[in-house]
């Protein structure tokens, strides 16, 4: 019994994390001070939240969403975006997606952008796409309790 309890525990550890937002690459979804409940998953979707480790500072993570999925070439213009050469609106972005250009996202990969387009750092634009298997995929807000909700 003692073994299966063990078992448990180490797959939920591995699968669930908290996280803390500490700048404003996400605003208005999220800000600093926002502390997140997020789970791994296989099957990211087009406007996911998701974290995952930051490939130019160790120990450090970043807070994202879900532009692109696996296979998609995501191309920026003029401050807009189409995936696979059709037009994405966004609800969720503040400011125009800039530098102009293409990426084409490999098998098991996704294309991250902050909300706040101006203030996003280390997403897909300068970092390349990241790996399903290094995310997470938030699902709750736990703080502040003004805030408290599933995302």
């Amino acid at each position: 019994m003692a073994a299966i309890a063990a078992m448990i525990v180490a797959v939920f550890r591995n699968s669930v994390a908290r996280f803390e937002v500490v700048d404003n690459s996400m605003r208005p979804a999220l800000a600093p001070g926002d502390y997140l409940v997020a789970v791994r998953t296989a099957t990211p979707r087009r406007g996911d939240i998701v974290v995952f480790p930051d490939r130019t500072q160790p120990n450090r993570d970043l807070v994202k969403r879900v532009i692109g999925l696996a296979g998609e070439t995501i191309t920026v213009k003029a401050g807009d975006i189409d995936i696979d050469g059709e037009p994405f609106t966004e609800p969720w972005a503040d400011g125009p997606t800039l530098p102009n250009g293409q990426w084409h996202n490999p098998p098991n990969t996704i294309f991250v952008l902050g909300d706040n387009r101006s203030l996003s750092s280390g997403d897909s634009r300068v970092a390349g796409s990241v790996r399903v298997d290094e995310m997470y995929r938030v699902v709750y807000r736990y703080w502040p309790v003004s805030s408290v909700g599933r995302l």
